[in-house]
């Protein structure tokens, strides 16, 4: 006889999922936000660099723009990572492994009966 689940089971589980959420969304509207102001301010260092790459080049200018391009550098590292976690990840990780897994026992089957 099958295992079925209650409708209270059902009813946590959705519960402790949106509490989960609930507790993530804090950290996600934040990440989010700072991915904004990055975007921002990239967009204003690089209008800056354009400047300075068509006005006559000084040692002060090439200072400055040296910085820019490494302060360009650090928010292309922090927008590399945009939104991205291993926990958004993680469950089409095991889907793939279970499923993955599944298809090589399969082929196995398969080879064995055919061959």
């Amino acid at each position: 006889m099958p295992n079925r689940s209650t409708p209270t089971d059902d009813y946590r589980e959705i519960e402790q999922g949106l509490a989960e959420l609930e507790k993530e969304l804090p950290a996600l509207r934040s990440r989010f936000e700072q991915v904004r102001q990055a975007e921002i301010r990239k967009q204003i260092l690089q209008q800056r660099r354009q400047t300075l790459e068509q006005s006559p080049q000084t040692a002060e200018l090439k200072a400055e723009l040296g910085h820019l391009v490494q302060e360009l550098e650090r928010l292309e590292i922090t927008l590399e990572s945009r939104l991205f976690s291993w926990k958004s990840l993680r469950e089409p990780f095991w889907q793939i492994v279970r499923f993955g897994g599944l298809g090589v026992v399969l082929g196995w089957c398969l080879k064995s009966c055919a061959g």
